[in-house]
């Protein structure tokens, strides 16, 4: 920092937090300045999109039904006359294009080709031919952008260039995830979609970083298993987002979702409770606001399970409705989590496309009606609007 030219701007322009004592109280007039080895961070937040909603799918951890759970709610939405943009942004591990597409319907190009060709200034040459359209929806429609295409070429070097910055000759530095929202911008414009649905890189990496923070998301759904490692994964990012003071950007987009629970020998009802439980006390340690003791004797009398936030709305009291808290059994609570049973029909099979092509209409929003339970479907419906 010593040899910096302008250290008012550096600070400005970098990730920086209060220092705190031992008992994690801040010291007055002192701040961390964070400089990162990579340009990507989670405490950067760009407000959400309009008028075009971006909903990202997010786990801490691999293989818990996230991308099968996202191909369902896109069909549904489908099913239900909208027109769904959906990227496949888990860039290492790519997979989310073979539950929609079959093998010969994938585009030439995908997002890592698009990344790679932006850095020369080739990227629109290509962008036409990023996506195909799904032939399963008898309604709506469905376009998938995969992480890469038929073409594809030194797949591994490619992976190792997207996150470079472009510097054009006569323009501005782009860091990746600028490149990467650019993209998503050109894409909107081009097929006006009614939402757009992300499917994230799961766990703590700048890939997951970019969708989070830096996708302009208005809804996040948050998959857990209730396991120590969830638990623990979630803490670390929740407490980073309110040590860097942006919890109060991030908090209202996000909802969790039970991921695989137990349907056997009566195990999910309990297995529901026990999740909600973890998750509401992981979110009031770190996300929601502290309440006062009358305002807690209060929700112990409501046997709605209504927040007070919406409480107030309801009955038009002038009490603060900023307050972020939420009863346990609030159902409109973030830790309040969508319930998804875990179906072994989904399990082990080489193409969900395969398996779901040719299953008439109504068993084929059976069939992903049950996995996502509607929940998902209703809760998009609720916070983004009702299908234009």
């Amino acid at each position: 920092m010593l040899f910096e030219d302008d250290i008012k701007q550096l600070i400005e322009s970098s990730v920086t937090f209060p220092l705190c004592d031992q008992n994690d109280n801040p010291i007055p007039g002192v701040r961390v300045v964070d400089r990162l080895a990579t340009e990507s961070t989670w405490s950067s937040i760009i407000k959400p999109s309009e008028p075009i909603p971006r909903v990202v799918f997010y786990s801490i951890k691999g293989g818990v039904g996230r991308s099968t759970a996202l191909a369902a709610c896109a069909l549904a939405l489908a099913e239900a006359d909208q027109q769904v943009l959906l990227l496949d942004l888990d860039l290492e591990s790519p997979g989310l294009s073979t539950s929609l597409l079959p093998e010969d319907r994938q585009p030439a190009f995908g997002i890592t080709d698009w990344l790679v060709e932006d850095l020369v200034g080739n990227g629109d040459s290509i962008i036409e031919d990023l996506q195909a359209e799904s032939p399963l929806p008898r309604r709506g429609q469905i376009l998938v952008v995969p992480a890469h295409g038929r073409r594809l070429g030194e797949y591994i070097s490619k992976l190792g260039r997207v996150w470079m910055p472009s510097v054009p000759e006569n323009g501005p530095r782009r860091i990746w995830s600028e490149r990467l929202a650019r993209l998503l911008g050109k894409l909107e414009e081009l097929h006006r979609p009614d939402i757009v649905l992300i499917d994230s890189r799961a766990g703590i990496d700048e890939m997951a970083s970019a969708c989070l923070t830096d996708l302009g998301a208005s809804r996040i759904y948050l998959f857990a298993q209730d396991s120590v490692q969830t638990w623990s994964g979630y803490r670390l990012l929740f407490q980073h987002w309110r040590q860097n003071d942006v919890a109060l950007e991030m908090r209202e987009r996000l909802q969790l979702v039970a991921a695989m629970l137990p349907s056997w020998d009566g195990k999910f009802d309990k297995a529901a409770t026990d999740l909600w439980e973890q998750a509401y006390n992981l979110f009031l340690e770190t996300l929601y606001d502290e309440q006062p003791a009358e305002i807690d004797q209060a929700h112990d009398q409501d046997d709605r399970g209504v927040s007070l936030e919406s409480r107030n709305q309801a009955d038009g009291s002038s009490e603060d409705c900023s307050n972020f808290s939420f009863d346990l059994n609030d159902q409109e609570a973030p830790h309040h989590a969508c319930l998804i049973p875990w179906n072994q029909s989904f399990a082990g099979i080489a193409s969900h496309y395969r398996r779901l092509d040719g299953i008439p209409s109504g068993l084929l929003e059976s069939v992903y009606g049950e996995l996502i339970k509607n929940l998902l479907i209703n809760d998009l419906h609720s916070k983004l609007g009702p299908p234009s």
